[in-house]
């Protein structure tokens, strides 16, 4: 096992799920549920081991067709692309509201 990558990968996914919408949903589930805050643990972190799973899975299938500096430019395009729409959005709803 690659430790070093293992820690690379933990850091970087541990650091892009704080305060997203997964972790917002977690944290309304767990007020909801004071009798239950394990079972909405269970069930997310099971989530995420799953969608981490499926990534993973998917990542292998897709560069065995697709070549990984063709995959990692098409994601930077898709990423540019949602941020450009995210940020027309933002300013579309501050000065057109």
């Amino acid at each position: 096992m690659d430790f070093k990558l293992m820690m690379t990968t933990f850091i970087m996914i541990f650091l892009a799920e704080l305060g997203d919408k997964t972790q917002v949903a977690t944290f309304c589930l767990s007020a909801d549920c004071e009798s239950s805050r394990l079972s909405v643990f269970l069930g997310s972190a099971a989530a995420l081991v799953i969608s981490a799973l499926i990534a993973t899975v998917l990542g292998n299938v897709v560069t065995r067709f697709i070549p990984q500096s063709y995959f990692k430019l098409i994601a930077g395009a898709v990423f540019i692309i949602f941020g450009v729409f995210t940020s027309y959005a933002a300013i579309r709803s501050i000065f057109f509201s």
